[in-house]
């Protein structure tokens, strides 16, 4: 078996040991002669799973009970809806921190359905910062505060958690939810599409606060409910259990290799790494991010032309090198360094940089 070195934005890489035990459990799972992918979610081999995934996630954070964890569908794009469609009630205005195409999308999903405001954003400055504590002003009175804590497409990242001022805070963790320690009991509500970091395509976890849940509107369509899902423990419909079974085994990965401290170690050092290679090459490799907002998990830099850039991605491609394009909206080259990305494919990367530089530089 030989494996490339991963650095998709998502789905990613998942850590090798998990997909070892996808494979071990594919025909028969803990011995009940059902593949995983057979096992009815009403079952007890799906019972015990679903629940020790839940415990193993709030060991991660902690071990805090104050929020409820439901596995929901849809990505975290439907969740730029149902947040506002639960928590948005008629007559009161949401907020919004604006740093990216995601931020801006889940505020024109949260405007179809009722008041959001833009508190700050970064689009005159071509999304590539955040912004520092003293710049917000977040209304107490506003229903929520809304934001993306990485934004994976120009690669930045807060460092803080943002105060609310009283308000409801609320976070799209999409791309780094279980990547660092975070402070759980400052969110009313965290929302997380799974293939970033913590498992493959097809779950979205969501962590609310039981007084949150208390608030939620209602007459919400079962599905799209907080509510309904928190009191059915994700078991309203039929979950996606594979993709919560895999959730559960990288849960387990992380708690046996340190916790979300060790983690965010091995991933401040990858970036570190990285950025050391952009900022060493003399103006030929230039990061998109401001410094003081540069993230830990999306590496975002350009080369001197267009033409380079298509070029390195080509090269690195066939070097197994795989998933370094930019996004489609802003080019250049992105690295992905989620949980699952190891030091040595970092090291592969910036060795490859320092040969491309030196060959472009001899043409």
């Amino acid at each position: 078996m030989s494996r490339v070195h991963n650095f998709h934005p998502g789905p990613a890489a998942l850590p090798l040991p998990v997909l070892e035990q996808v494979q071990r459990d594919l025909l028969d799972y803990a011995g009940t002669g059902m593949s995983v992918l057979e096992l009815s979610h009403r079952s007890a081999a799906y019972e015990q799973l679903h629940h020790q995934t839940i415990a193993d996630i709030r060991a991660l954070l902690g071990g805090t009970d104050e929020h409820a964890v439901l596995f929901m569908g849809g990505g975290a794009q439907m969740q730029f809806a149902l947040v506002a469609l639960n928590l948005l009630m008629p007559g009161a205005y949401a907020e919004y921190l604006v740093t990216g195409i995601w931020s801006e999308t889940a505020l024109h999903e949260a405007r179809l359905l009722g008041e959001a405001r833009i508190v700050w954003s970064s689009a005159a400055m071509a999304h590539t910062r955040v912004p520092a504590p003293e710049e917000l002003r977040a209304d107490p009175d506003a229903a929520y505060l809304h934001y993306t804590s990485n934004n994976t497409i120009v690669g930045t990242q807060y460092p803080y958690i943002p105060t609310s001022h009283g308000a409801p805070l609320v976070c799209d963790m999409s791309s780094d939810f279980l990547s660092r320690p975070v402070d759980v009991t400052r969110y009313s509500l965290i929302y997380a599409g799974a293939q970033k970091n913590v498992g493959p395509a097809g779950v979205t976890l969501v962590l609310i606060r039981h007084d949150c849940l208390e608030r939620c509107r209602t007459g919400v369509p079962s599905t799209m409910s907080y509510a309904q899902m928190a009191a059915h423990n994700s078991l309203l419909n039929t979950p996606p259990v594979f993709a919560i079974y895999v959730v559960g085994l990288v849960a387990q990965y992380l708690l046996a290799h340190g916790g979300l401290r060790a983690a965010a170690a091995r991933n401040q050092a990858k970036a570190a790494r990285l950025y050391a290679a952009i900022d060493g090459s003399e103006g030929f490799y230039r990061g998109w991010a401001e410094p003081g907002s540069r993230s830990c998990m999306n590496v975002t830099f350009c080369l001197p032309t267009p033409e380079l850039d298509a070029r390195f991605v080509t090269e690195s491609t066939q070097e197994r090198l795989i998933g370094l394009a930019g996004h489609r909206r802003v080019g250049g080259i992105r690295a992905s360094l989620y949980n699952a990305v190891s030091e040595e494919s970092v090291e592969a990367l910036t060795t490859f940089m320092d040969d491309f530089q030196h060959r472009a530089a001899s043409v």
